[in-house]
């Protein structure tokens, strides 16, 4: 890794949300910026990180059908558990960071907020060697036709972020945190209490995934593979061969394979 490097090269400007704000504002501020999760603030101070799957989870909870998405608040899903940095320390330090956060915010030597560091931010500058296979994590299917209450359940269980959806072998889709998320605001925005137990458990995983999906093949040069990642702002691909899914990479196992 090149030691020249320190955290002022690769951080950028903080995006944050107050921890008063509604959920809503902060699911469109990370879907504008392309960002995931927001620095949390209370009183000019951080006070934790909020996610796309905090969101979802929180949207998604019977406990919470009754209410609507425009009165919670970032405060009922904010993870208090962060770290920080300083912008002259060296980015060696951030590879066992990112392996552990999504997110790393970015002090001053007065402790005032002035950056964040996410591994695309990383990888702009540093990038692991090597085939697919080294950066490859194992691909989590779910078919089209299953139901989201179902998906939800397993991404809670096995703490799952997203799924490869295949329909007869093929692949048709993807499924993350972020449709979760907003597929939960545009439910109970637009069904009323009483209903929404008997439409949600009627709600498919092809009627919230994202498609077409983006997919590398098996021989492609990891470089090749970050570039497009970047390019399109997305966080994993599909790893294909001969039109057969045979893995996953997403900017947190690049990271994991520095």
């Amino acid at each position: 890794m090149t030691k020249e490097l320190v955290i002022q090269d690769v951080m950028v400007k903080p995006v944050t949300i107050a921890k008063s704000a509604k959920v809503t504002e902060a699911l469109d501020k990370m879907l504008d910026e392309g960002i995931d999760p927001l620095i949390a603030t209370h009183n000019n101070s951080v006070t934790g990180t909020v996610s796309r799957q905090a969101i979802a989870r929180k949207l998604g909870s019977k406990q919470n059908s009754g209410i609507a998405p425009t009165a919670i608040h970032v405060s009922s899903v904010v993870d208090e558990d962060f770290t920080s940095i300083y912008p002259d320390e060296s980015i060696n330090v951030l590879v066992p960071l990112l392996q552990c956060y999504k997110m790393v915010v970015v002090y001053d030597a007065d402790h005032r907020l002035i950056g964040q560091v996410s591994a695309g931010d990383l990888l702009k500058k540093v990038q692991p060697d090597g085939t697919p296979e080294a950066v490859m994590e194992v691909a989590v299917t779910i078919e089209a036709d299953e139901r989201v209450v179902h998906l939800r359940r397993r991404m809670l269980d096995d703490n799952i972020t997203r799924f490869v959806v295949t329909e007869n072998d093929r692949i048709v889709g993807i499924v993350t945190e972020t449709d979760v998320a907003i597929a939960m605001r545009k439910f109970r925005e637009a069904v009323t209490g009483r209903h929404q137990d008997h439409r949600i458990r009627n709600l498919l995983v092809k009627d919230i995934m994202s498609s077409p999906v983006i997919s590398i093949e098996r021989g492609a040069k990891v470089s090749e593979i970050v570039d497009l990642m970047l390019r399109k702002n997305i966080s994993s691909m599909p790893v294909a061969e001969k039109g057969k899914l045979v893995g996953m990479v997403t900017r947190q196992s690049l990271v994991n394979a520095l």
